[in-house]
Formats: structure tokens, sequence, C-alpha cells
């Protein structure tokens, strides 16, 4: 995900320009880190892991080789950033923010908790949903080396590798203005990225766990597009606000519902307790649909270059140079599935 500077007032100038520069002050040499002999021998270890991905990253991957993740920060605190989403009472349609040099995006981040939940609270009153997501990495686009962070470091091993393959494939190429595009391609090179490491480096068990995570992911997507569609076509019809009001919570209570079952069968995995332990609303679905949207597109599109990744960057290089309408009818046809309503 890329850091995104704010365009609306100089204090959240301030505040994205400080905290970057906080992140940057504090980022050493990961082997310094190593050398100190106050450092944990269990971040000692997973900074070893570290390397080793970020080299395979790119000699195997076709990933810039570069500063990023060649230095350590410890950040103090959970997250590095908590972005704010919205979106209308009556649409799944995430709300935009215009951002110099990127284009518009669906998020707005901050360096505090607090500021970013004050942010919602303003949304909140103008009418919006909200969400508020602490995020543990992002990706400056190369304009500054990036540190492998606190935030994530000590992340099982293929969730490690997913992210900084994620982050990576940021740079390759990014796209002004479609958040959905660019993070629905990095999910894309995360995943193809980490199963192609484990197949190398990985143990059985690994790879198992990889791949039922990743059918944990895909049957969490289906879940938030059935009810996301479901709402779409309750904001779309001529119903009266109040009536939409409870239609819209009906669906939610549903849909926490079928949450449980899928959890049931799942084996009692609670990976994705803390989601749907918040009040579910618009915000909080078209943030999740954020970063699937377009990946069923860019994995055939990744099957039509023969699983070649330079390749595969052409082409998606190619796809984002496309007119708007042209690219999502590309989009569509790659993904073999009709366009999703965004809401009304």
């Amino acid at each position: 995900m890329p850091l995104l500077g704010g365009c609306s007032t100089m204090s959240y100038y301030l505040q994205a320009v400080n905290g970057q520069m906080d992140v940057l002050r504090r980022a050493q040499a990961i082997e310094r880190v190593l050398a100190d002999p106050g450092t944990a021998l269990s971040l000692k270890q997973k900074l070893g892991e570290v390397r080793q991905i970020r080299k395979y990253a790119s000699d195997a991957l076709g990933l810039p080789d570069n500063g990023t993740f060649r230095r350590y920060a410890d950040l103090q605190r959970p997250f590095v950033v908590w972005n704010v989403f919205a979106a209308p009472e009556f649409s799944t349609q995430p709300k935009e923010w215009c951002y110099p040099l990127l284009g518009c995006a669906n998020y707005r981040g901050y360096f505090s908790r607090d500021q970013a939940q004050a942010a919602a609270q303003v949304l909140q009153q103008k009418g919006y949903d909200t969400f508020v997501s602490g995020i543990p990495a992002y990706s400056t686009l190369g304009w500054f080396d990036d540190p492998v962070l606190n935030t994530f470091v000590h992340y099982p091993n293929a969730q490690l590798a997913a992210l900084i393959f994620h982050e990576l494939a940021h740079q390759v190429f990014y796209l002004r203005g479609d958040t959905a595009f660019n993070e629905s391609f990095a999910v894309t090179v995360g995943q193809e990225g980490t199963r192609r490491w484990l197949a190398r480096s990985g143990t059985p068990e690994q790879r198992a766990a990889f791949d039922a995570t990743e059918q944990r992911k895909q049957a969490f997507t289906a879940l938030v597009d059935k009810y996301g569609a479901r709402l779409a076509q309750i904001y779309a019809a001529d119903l009266p606000d109040n009536a939409k009001r409870v239609r819209k919570a009906d669906i939610f209570q549903a849909m926490q519902g079928e949450y449980q079952h899928l959890k049931s069968a799942w084996g009692g995995f609670a990976g994705y307790d803390k989601w749907f332990s918040q009040n579910l609303n618009n915000a909080q679905l078209s943030a999740a649909a954020l970063y699937t949207q377009w990946v069923p597109a860019f994995q055939a599109l990744l099957v039509r270059e023969g699983g070649d990744l330079p390749h595969f960057y052409r082409a998606v290089e190619a796809l984002g140079a496309l007119p708007e309408v042209q690219r999502r009818a590309a989009l569509q046809t790659l993904a073999g599935q009709p366009e999703k309503q965004a809401g009304s």
C-alpha cells in the first residue's frame, strides 16, 4: 500500500511529512542491527530471513533491487499508519481523496491512530460509514528506501514474504487514481511470489499452511462480494431511506451469521474474528474489496503470459496505459465475470 500525502489541510501535510521522517530517522542498516550484541536473538533470526526473502525477490521475481527493506526500524507501536476508509450510507462505492503526484485513492493515511479516529468521526458527522484500519507496511513507491519495520518483521515466514513481495510490486507499477488496480496487482505478485519461494525454500508444513490460508482468504473474499452485491441491490432500489436502513442492518446480521458457519467449517479458525467484531458497514466492505477486486484478472493475465513475471509486468503496464473504460473492460474479460456493482 503506497503512502499518500494529503492535500486538504496543512496539518495533514505536516503529520505525513513528520511521520515519514520519523520512520527514516529510526532506520538502521540490517547489518548494524545484526552486529549489535543487544539485539534479541529472535529479531536477528527474522532479519536473517528477511535478507534471504529480499534477495529472492530481486533474483527470482524481477522485483526492484534497491535500498528498500535493507534497513530496520522499531517504531514502538503496532502499526506504521492507520488508514481511514469511508463510503456513503447507501453505497458500497468508497470515497476518494486526491493527492499531488499520486492522483486519487480510496483511503487516507495517518501516522497517529487518534488522528485517524478523529478524521473518521468528522466523516461520520457528514453521514458516511467509516472504517479505520491499522496498516503494518506501506510503499513510498521508491521515493525513499522503505525499511523493515517492527510492525511486521515477526510475521510467519510465508506472510512476511508475501508482504515484502507485495510492497516491492508497487515499485514495479503504480497506476495513479486506481486503488483497486494497484492493490490487486500487488496482492497477485505477493501470492505468486510466496508460492514460488515456498516451493524452493519452504517445508511441506509451510506450504500446506499457506494453501490453507489462501483458501480461507478466498472464502472471505467470496463472502464480502456476496453481501456487497446484496447491499448494492438494496441501495439501488426505489425504497424510503428508513426501509433501506432496516434491510441494510438485516444484511449485515446475515453476513455475521454466515461467517460463524464459515468459521466452523474452518475448524474454529479465528483469524477474521477481529474484522467481524466491529459494527459492519459499507466502508469496511469496500475497503476489503479494494484488495481483491481484480485479483482473478491479474491471475489470469499471469497465466496468459506463461507465468513469466517480467512479461507479466509489461502486460500490466500496457493494461494500465488503457483509458479507464477500456481498462475495466479488459479486466472484466480476463476475470471472466460481469462488472461488479459499485453501489448507488
